[in-house]
C-alpha cells in the first residue's frame, strides 16, 4: 500500500541540552538537499512514530504532568509510542542511547537490534513534552509533532561519538544556544527555541505546554493544560 503523502502522521523531536548551567547547546543536524521535507535546513533530531513503537517496552516512563499534557487534544494510546519514538529516532539519527542498561525480555525487531545490542533498555523519564505543532496544510508532508526537551546528562553514550548514525542528518553538532538562529532554521524551529531558552534555567517540566493547531480550516495558538497535576508515583 503506497504512502498517503497528506495525512498528517505522528512525530516526535528530541532537543538534546548539554551544559545547561554554564554554556548552552543543543544537537542538531542538517536534512539532506533531496529530502522531500524542509530539505537543507538544520534540524533537531526526531521523525514520524512508527506502529511497532507502541510494542516496545520502556523501563520507564516520561514524567506524569507530560503524559497528562500529551492527552490533551489527542488519542492517550499515542503517549507511550510517541515516547518510544524519541528514543528510537534519537538512536537512529544520532546514535546516542536514551536508556538504561539491561537486557531485553524477547528478541528486539530489527529496527532495535542495534540499539539492544550496546545493552541497554529503553527509558523515557528524562523526556520533557515541550512543544506540539502542526504543519500547515500545502506542505509535502504534515506532521502532528511533539517536542521534548532532554537533558544531556540523561544520554547514557559518549555524547560526542555519533559514529552509530545514520545518514539522514550530516553534519551533527552541538551548537551554543546563543548562536542557533545564526543557521538555516525551519520556521518552527526557531520558534521552539524560544521556548528552550525559556527553560534552560528550569529543570522542571513545563505545566502547560503551546500548540500551533494548523487545521484545514483555521489555525489556532493553544496551551496544553491538560488535567490537575497526577501525582509522581501514578
Amino acid at each position: 500500500m503506497s504512502e498517503d503523502k497528506t495525512a498528517i502522521r505522528n512525530a516526535a523531536t528530541v532537543i538534546v541540552l548539554r551544559d545547561r548551567d554554564s554554556d548552552p547547546h543543543i544537537l542538531m543536524g542538517q536534512r539532506g538537499a533531496k529530502a522531500a521535507f524542509m530539505p537543507n535546513k538544520f534540524v533537531f533530531p526526531g521523525g514520524a512514530v512508527d506502529a511497532a513503537d507502541a510494542d516496545i517496552t520502556l523501563a520507564s516512563q516520561m514524567p506524569a504532568v507530560c503524559r497528562d499534557r500529551l492527552c490533551e487534544d489527542a488519542d492517550a494510546s499515542l503517549v507511550h509510542p510517541i515516547g518510544v519514538a524519541c528514543i528510537r529516532e534519537l538512536w537512529e539519527e544520532t546514535g546516542l542511547i536514551l536508556g538504561t542498561a539491561g537486557s531485553w525480555a524477547a528478541t528486539p525487531p530489527p529496527d532495535w537490534q542495534s540499539y539492544a545490542a550496546t545493552g541497554h533498555v529503553p527509558a523515557a523519564h528524562g523526556l520533557q513534552f515541550v512543544f506540539r505543532a502542526i504543519t500547515p496544510p500545502g506542505r509535502p508532508r504534515r506532521f502532528d509533532a511533539r517536542f521534548f526537551l532532554l537533558d544531556a546528562a540523561e544520554i547514557a553514550s559518549d555524547l560526542d561519538d555519533f559514529s552509530a548514525a545514520c545518514d539522514e542528518l550530516s553534519h551533527l553538532q552541538w551548537i551554543p544556544l546563543r548562536k542557533a538562529r545564526e543557521f538555516d532554521l525551519p520556521f518552527i524551529t526557531e520558534v521552539v527555541l524560544a521556548e528552550v531558552e525559556g527553560r534552560v534555567r528550569d529543570p522542571q517540566p513545563p505545566q502547560s505546554v503551546p500548540f500551533f493547531k494548523n487545521g484545514d480550516e483555521e489555525s489556532l495558538f493553544m496551551r496544553l493544560k491538560g488535567r490537575a497535576p497526577v501525582a509522581a508515583d501514578d
